[in-house]
């Protein structure tokens, strides 16, 4: 008889696992509790606008490749991927030598901008890419496909070796220091660290393979938006049996024996089940769905704890096109540091905040009616900030009225005749985010090398997958959390990637 699995949640993760326990025999039960599936790889459509809710970048193509291919699937079957060119384009704040830049992924195309930015640069760059590069492949082979707490393995001397090798308690700020001099440069090479929720003064030198990922594979784009990579994996799973649930809020992880045996819902109806994994919001999950003695990382653990921001989000309709904006566009403040400290030490509304613009009909003009744009706007805020309605509609005219300088747009107001704003608050009801953060644990040096397990260590068969637990934050790592679940059900001890299920 085949083991029935339930996953809390339809994010990337849960998706990813789903697929992986389908395909090997197992008889999966998805449970979302919002309308659609994919957690916060959200869409919605309003006056002939499609926005993607959250993830926007399509990075680590490899890491996708390997997942699609252990399921024996061609991603290119599943998948439209364009590469964008630029891959990115830089507003300097206040900056009249070089106000804005592009980003090509190809060192060529970037060289001579870096030359520019820091006159001599060539052989620094590139010996920093190819060691970073050198860097990411051996994370992936031994350490990022491996299951902390798995074995005694990852105690053997050659293992502690390639991991020192990776600078872990060095952070990315004096790491970088040491590399190059221009602050532009630096600012540019420390951007990723964004998709990590992390202060490049707190984050671990290791995390320099964001740069291999960045210039040396470049930043892709899947045609319909992010959406389509989770249409891709529910249709995966549905060719391997999964069932899907949505609209139904889960209550309750029923233990028996110290074992999870199911799950209640919102509504009283009980599912019973074999297996359980959770890819809701690890705080949720512990604090919420467990009872006290049964909860690995309680509330004390989460007081302690260092979260990515927030976000203030502003979703706009435009009635024209804006030419000065790229695929992906970030603005970066003049006081760099200052507005790390107003997301992570002195936690504030930034006053010259950093934001990102995402403009999708760069490259997809089909959504949005023709001769428009619609433009993602996304500004990182503290978590955790009592923030009211009057305080939100206050930053974003401040957003707005930096646009209008940034960008050259001082009637952009006048150009939006569509708009949806999404915060805190937002996150919080829609994904039980603790404190509204809209990714999770940053990735601190202690949240790196101790990050919570996929299992629960007080309750049989319960089992974690997502941003919350090992490796962390972002679409592709949540792919690989997937994996590592799988291997850890399958109780595989391999650290490299699967070649088969």
């Amino acid at each position: 008889m085949k083991k029935k699995v339930i996953i809390i949640g339809s994010g990337i993760g849960g998706l990813g696992s789903a697929a992986l326990l389908s395909k090997a025999g197992y008889e999966v039960n998805v449970i979302e509790k919002n309308a659609n599936l994919g957690g916060r790889a959200n869409i919605f459509k309003a006056e002939g606008y499609t926005f993607d809710m959250g993830p926007s970048w399509y990075l680590m193509p490899d890491v996708f490749e390997q997942y699609f291919k252990l399921l024996d699937e061609n991603i290119s079957d599943h998948l439209d991927l364009i590469k964008l060119s630029p891959s990115y384009r830089v507003f300097f704040s206040n900056d009249k030598e070089l106000p804005v830049v592009d980003i090509h992924s190809d060192l060529e195309k970037d060289l001579p901008l870096f030359e520019t930015l820091e006159p001599g640069v060539t052989p620094k760059i590139t010996a920093y890419l190819k060691k970073s590069g050198a860097q990411y492949e051996m994370a992936k082979d031994t350490f990022m496909y491996r299951n902390l707490g798995f074995s005694m393995e990852f105690l053997k001397w050659k293992v502690i070796k390639k991991g020192i090798e990776l600078n872990p308690f060095q952070t990315m700020q004096s790491y970088l220091n040491k590399w190059f001099k221009s602050d532009r440069l630096k600012k540019i090479l420390e951007y990723t660290l964004v998709f990590l929720g992390s202060d490049p003064a707190k984050t671990p030198a290791m995390y320099n393979i964001m740069n291999a990922i960045d210039f040396n594979m470049g930043v892709y784009y899947p045609k319909g938006g992010i959406y389509e990579i989770v249409k891709a994996l529910v249709n995966i799973n549905k060719k391997h049996g999964t069932q899907f649930i949505t609209h139904a809020p889960v209550a309750k992880i029923l233990i028996e024996n110290k074992h999870a045996v199911g799950v209640q819902l919102e509504d009283g109806a009980v599912l019973k089940a074999d297996l359980i994994i959770s890819n809701a919001d690890l705080w949720f999950t512990e604090t919420k769905l467990l009872e006290k003695r049964y909860q690995t990382y309680p509330e004390q653990y989460w007081e302690k704890a260092v979260l990515s921001p927030s976000a203030f989000i502003m979703y706009l309709g435009l009635d024209r096109q804006i030419d000065l904006l790229s695929h992906h566009n970030l603005r970066f403040g003049a006081d760099w540091k200052q507005n790390f400290k107003e997301l992570f030490d002195t936690p504030q509304l930034p006053d010259d905040p950093s934001y990102y613009i995402c403009k999708p009909t760069e490259t997809d003009p089909e959504l949005s009616p023709p001769g428009t744009d619609n433009l993602f706007v996304l500004v990182p805020i503290p978590p955790g900030l009592n923030l009211t309605e009057a305080d939100m509609s206050g930053y974003r005219k401040k957003i707005l009225n930096l646009m209008k300088t940034d960008l050259n747009l001082p009637k952009i107001e006048d150009y939006i005749v569509y708009e949806r704003s999404y915060w805190g608050d937002d996150f919080k009801k829609d994904y039980n985010a603790y404190k509204g953060t809209a990714l999770g644990l940053a990735h601190t040096l202690k949240q790196t090398l101790k990050r919570p397990l996929n299992y629960s260590k007080k309750v049989k068969n319960l089992y974690y997958v997502g941003a919350s637990t090992s490796p962390g934050i972002g679409m592709p790592i949540c792919l690989i959390s997937a994996e590592l679940v799988y291997k850890r059900i399958q109780k595989i001890k391999t650290a490299k990637p699967l070649e088969s299920l």
